[in-house]
């Protein structure tokens, strides 16, 4: 039995640490406050503000509960062992193995301690120069994410899409929202390299392809990240390409311009200006929100002008000829099986991509 009670008190010890470590009760009464709004029938009368409060009551509840679950289990079996009925002990082992295993599978939550590690993410993917070679590299990553996003239980939703004229895609902007969407993702930011031949040469010579990945936190509430107006510049104009008439016949199109950082996001999806104004804000706030991580600046004042991701910090290679293999430029972590890493199994190098960074 005390042997029981010893990996229980443990195990106790170890989820209450990282419990307090993942601030759960502080994000609890987040999430009390959250559900108090929601409760008031008022809140209904303005939709976009009430499913933008349920989202991030969604979000938090996602993360909060399997940690309290997990606390009250702990806590129940050390409690049990302590009242000493040994005819349990096998029955009392199980479960502490299994308690065990969630608390090591849930572990992985104390790698996203950044400050916006919680939060959704914006993925804007952008084919490099080598026409539909790069367009048709742009597009296999968009569906890397797709697929990776899927099989992690996380939604995608498409912001803004363009398509090449032959194949592929020039930019794609996707939506993810899950459990700390941003902080597995964030190892995604920066310049992707394809090395294979060529499926759009006639003499099928090897191509290097480049593609950049930004990542930013999605930032919805306003608050988080707080604009001037007199710093921005916004224009309207007319949206092109494919979506239909209305689409091509108004001025519907968006961009918004940070004149201090000269931080440009355009929006063209939507039929209306007004949608595509606020996704375009939303954007430039995630892109702000970037540079101030990355420029380690305490306000938008202090923030020098700048990409939030160049095409000089390649960050991965992903070879399909004449062998096959991705490897991570930083970490060094690599997978020689590249079409499943294609087909969505990042989770290695985000792990990897996460235990390399100091806290």
């Amino acid at each position: 039995m005390q042997p029981l009670i010893k990996r229980a008190e443990a195990l106790k010890s170890s989820v209450d640490a990282a419990s307090s470590r993942l601030q759960i009760d502080a994000k609890q009464a987040d999430l009390a406050k959250l559900d108090e709004q929601l409760a008031v029938p008022e809140v209904w009368n303005d939709p976009s503000k009430a499913q933008e409060l349920s989202k991030q009551a969604a979000g938090l509840r996602a993360i909060i509960e399997p940690w309290q679950t997990l606390r009250s289990q702990a806590a129940d079996i050390l409690e049990l062992l302590q009242m000493g009925d040994e005819s349990m002990n096998a029955e009392f082992g199980t479960q502490l193995d299994a308690l065990e295993s969630e608390f090591a599978s849930r572990k992985k939550d104390l790698l996203f301690g950044g400050k916006y590690d919680d939060h959704d993410a914006i993925v804007r993917i952008t084919a490099g120069v080598g026409g539909t070679d790069a367009q048709d590299w742009a597009e296999m990553l968009e569906r890397m994410y797709l697929r990776w996003a899927e099989k992690s239980g996380m939604n995608v939703t498409t912001a803004e899409r363009s398509t090449g004229e032959e194949a592929g895609i020039k930019t794609s902007v996707l939506e993810i929202s899950g459990p700390f969407a941003y902080g597995k993702l964030r190892s995604e930011h920066g310049v992707h390299r394809l090395v294979r031949l060529s499926p759009f040469n006639s003499d099928n010579l090897r191509q290097t392809s480049f593609a950049l990945v930004e990542v930013l936190p999605q930032i919805d509430a306003p608050d988080e990240v707080q604009l001037d107006e007199k710093d921005l510049k916004i224009d309207v104009y007319r949206a092109g390409g494919h979506g239909g008439q209305s689409v091509n016949t108004t001025d519907s199109a968006v961009r918004v311009t940070h004149i201090p950082t000269n931080t440009v996001v355009a929006i063209q999806n939507e039929r209306s200006q007004l949608q595509n104004k606020e996704t375009a804000m939303k954007i430039l706030r995630s892109k702000l929100a970037q540079l101030q991580l990355e420029q380690h600046a305490e306000s938008l004042s202090d923030l020098k002008a700048g990409e939030s991701a160049n095409w000089g910090s390649q960050i991965r290679n992903y070879v399909l000829h004449p062998y096959t293999m991705v490897k991570d430029t930083r970490t060094k972590y690599e997978d020689k099986d590249a079409k499943s890493v294609l087909d969505g199994k990042l989770d290695g190098f985000i792990i990897s991509f996460l235990e390399s960074v100091p806290e």
